[in-house]
């Protein structure tokens, strides 16, 4: 009977903390339905362009696969990290609770390996969307997949959907393609043809361009920097749908998952009917040819003909590649080719409109506010165009100002034809076509004009020398947070100064674009901002999550992880579950060091160079041995004040006698290195015997995958430590040489050059 009455109270206790426990999970989730699911982190080896390389799989697949919810649900994802690396997932686009955005150690734990991470929210929105890792460049091994929220009422016609995932995909290791980008290495752009080698400057009668471009430091026009062995749609180069029937409306939600490719789309057939951009309707429009940048997400209704299928064609913003998708049965209905970017055609018009390019991406002062200087000093050049009247009346001295009247300027002057944002001028229609004028919002998005507003001028800047990115001269590592007050509205402004696109994402927001739609300016989580172009953007930090720190930053991964990135901060108390990560953690991802070396193997001489390096520090340690018994060896430190100045101090040790390795002179010296107009190495340094040294160095690429070099040194001494012989007043000692190198891949190259000090000779060069 005991026994009885004791199981009777374990079942009554036992029912009545799961009721609690089932009360407090209900109040947690506002009586919610909730939507779970569970997705799992592998490294494994997967098979694409025809190779078995190293990726990461969500559930076993690149992409992941398509989370599927409705609006109103409260979504509980589980995240399992089965890799031996910490991983990360962001829920790109979603409006949700700082602590769930998913960047780690900025507002949400990392996942550690073998750790299981908790994700719920409720699901305020309809639309496409999609999620990543947000650690390191794991999103380029293929951590990527898509969201989509159905609306709790359908509102547009169609019969089927589908997802469509647009990718890029290395058979490298991202870092290591990082790594290639900031020593500089040419190859990629050899390797997909997109490089602009002198000979084809020279027939096109370019050649004054070209000294234009280096007179700025700037080797040429730029699109795009990593080549890529093949880009995907749905993990493919070629995919099939034929289970579309003819006559069915089929709503295509199409995300641009790259890490570093914007696309052209373009469609087979009928032009499709845009509905949606970045998860929220847009007023329909017919539209074919559409560039989609990084991140951005784009819905069309296409309707299945009957004569054949639709090809989905994407084509590479820089022509290298492209992939399709075909839509239905029977012959093809092919997709609008697009040409390849006419580089140089880039280079002329930019010279002959006398554009000023080359701000710095790492200032000296970087806390000190010269955002207006650089503008002044490397923006649009309106003062060339003194006195011209744009449509609509507005004159250059009217858009100077940066302080517009938010009245007048979002509501009134956006509704007139090619204003500001979007405006197509004479002499500065190089990048027209990128524009965000054919979307329209079917809501008025303004804001009270009672509200009071915040400018923000951001210059977004870089270098592509040491692949450096960053915003009004100053990357991530360096700045402070962006405050933002969610009782004003927040303008912000982007002036790129780069010759690259650059899709900014803000995580936790949705922004209006300001175009020619005025009240009607498109809400977007992602902007593209086109090379020597603006865009005008803002919000209101009203959608009830916006407290604590959020990301903001370029979507080319590449780029965030060189710097173009800011916090937007809110100056609310951190979420204390944050305290044991440190925020700088990810912020000192944009300031990692990377080494690489080069050796020079050769009949005439061996020569070994190694390099560390991060934004601001530099060590060099350089070898070179001549088989006529000749050596010199240098270690140094730098100090980078800006892009293009550097201090050093160092060692340098070299034998004393020409073709004796009896003696060796072991000397301190300091100095300063920089890259001079027109693209030369200029070392100046003197040593502790008072020798003051002159370098000056040189490499052109004249033919593609060949390039010429050339060195020269002059140093003399004065004899303020050593005894000159006797009827001197100095002697002096010159070393040149020149050569040409053949690149035969990334890391291998044939070459040959004279040395006055080794003579001439012949080799191998090999880059690690």
């Amino acid at each position: 009977m005991k026994t009885k009455i004791i199981f009777i109270f374990l079942i009554a206790l036992t029912t009545i903390v799961f009721a609690q426990e089932k009360k407090v999970t209900e109040g947690n989730i506002n009586n919610l339905p909730v939507k779970e699911y569970t997705i799992t982190l592998r490294k494994a080896t997967v098979n694409k362009a025809g190779k078995d390389v190293m990726g990461m799989t969500v559930n076993g697949t690149i992409p992941g696969p398509t989370l599927e919810f409705t609006e109103g649900e409260y979504a509980v994802i589980y995240v399992k990290n089965k890799m031996s690396v910490e991983t990360s997932v962001h829920w790109h686009g979603l409006l949700l609770p700082n602590f769930y955005d998913g960047v780690p150690y900025l507002n949400t734990p990392p996942i550690k390996p073998g750790h299981t991470q908790k994700y719920e929210f409720p699901l305020k929105q309809s639309g496409t969307y999609w999620y990543h890792s947000h650690t390191m460049l794991q999103e380029q091994s293929g951590v990527y997949g898509s969201i989509v929220i159905q609306p709790k009422e359908k509102v547009l016609e169609y019969d089927k959907e589908l997802v469509l995932m647009l990718s890029d995909w290395t058979n490298e290791k991202p870092m290591s393609v990082l790594k290639n980008l900031k020593r500089g290495n040419e190859w990629y752009g050899i390797k997909k043809g997109t490089s602009t080698p002198l000979n084809k400057v020279i027939a096109r009668g370019a050649f004054g361009a070209q000294l234009n471009f280096w007179k700025q430091r700037m080797e040429g026009a730029d699109i795009a920097d990593v080549y890529y062995s093949a880009f995907l749609i749905n993990g493919e180069e070629s995919i099939e749908y034929p289970e579309f029937k003819p006559g069915e409306k089929v709503r295509l939600r199409i995300i641009d998952g790259g890490a570093s490719t914007s696309f052209w789309m373009t469609f087979g057939g009928k032009d499709p009917l845009l509905v949606s951009a970045d998860g929220l309707d847009v007023v329909p429009v017919k539209k074919n040819k559409t560039f989609i940048a990084i991140a951005e997400t784009y819905d069309f209704i296409v309707t299945i003909p009957k004569e054949g299928k639709i090809e989905f064609k994407i084509t590479s913003q820089d022509g290298s590649g492209t992939a399709s998708a075909f839509l239905g049965n029977g012959k093809v209905l092919k997709a609008q080719e697009i040409p390849k970017p006419d580089k140089i055609g880039m280079m002329m018009k930019m010279a002959k409109m006398d554009m000023k390019m080359g701000a710095h991406a790492l200032k000296y002062r970087p806390s000190k506010d010269e955002r207006f200087k650089i503008k002044d000093k490397y923006g649009m050049q309106m003062d060339k165009m003194k006195g011209m009247k744009m449509d609509g009346g507005m004159k250059n001295s009217d858009m100077k100002t940066d302080k517009m009247n938010h009245s007048n300027m979002a509501r009134t002057d956006m509704k007139k034809k090619n204003t500001m944002p979007a405006m197509k001028m004479h002499r500065m229609d190089l990048f027209a076509e990128y524009n965000y004028d054919y979307l329209k919002s079917p809501e008025k998005t303004n804001y009270d004009k009672n509200v009071p507003v915040k400018e923000i001028l951001l210059n977004l800047t870089g270098n592509m020398n040491r692949y450096t990115w960053s915003m009004n001269g100053v990357p991530l590592s360096e700045a402070d947070n962006i405050k933002i007050n969610n009782k004003e509205v927040t303008r912000i402004t982007f002036n790129n100064l780069t010759m690259m696109h650059h899709p900014m994402h803000l995580h936790g927001h949705f922004f209006r674009v300001l175009n020619e739609n005025g009240d009607y300016s498109p809400l977007k989580h992602t902007v593209n901002v086109p090379p020597m172009q603006k865009v005008t953007l803002e919000f209101y930090g009203n959608n009830g999550d916006e407290a604590g720190n959020w990301f903001f930053h370029c979507h080319i991964l590449y780029h965030m992880m060189g710097g173009m990135a800011r916090v937007m901060s809110y100056n609310t108390p951190r979420d204390p579950r944050m305290d044991e990560f440190s925020a700088s953690k990810i912020i000192a991802e944009t300031d990692k060091w990377y080494s690489w070396g080069l050796a020079d193997i050769a009949s005439n001489n061996t020569a070994i160079n190694l390099t560390t390096s991060n934004l601001r520090n530099q060590f060099n340690a350089s070898f070179e041995y001549g088989w006529n018994k000749n050596l010199e060896g240098e270690f140094t430190y730098e100090r980078y004040l800006h892009d293009y100045l550097r201090v050093f101090g160092g060692v340098n040790v070299e034998n004393e006698t020409h073709g004796s390795l009896d003696k060796l002179n072991t000397t301190a010296v300091v100095g300063l290195r920089y890259l001079t107009p027109y693209l030369f190495n200029l070392d100046v340094r003197v040593d502790n015997k008072l020798r003051p040294r002159i370098g000056l160095g040189r490499s052109i690429m004249v033919f593609p995958k060949l390039f010429v070099f050339g060195y020269y040194e002059y140093q003399i001494d004065l004899g303020f430590v050593n005894t000159l012989p006797v009827n001197k007043d100095f002697i002096s000692e010159t070393v040149w040489s020149a050569g040409a190198e053949y690149m035969l891949s990334r890391n291998f190259s044939l070459m040959a050059s004279y040395d006055n000090r080794f003579g001439s000779g012949g080799g191998l060069s090999v880059r690690f």
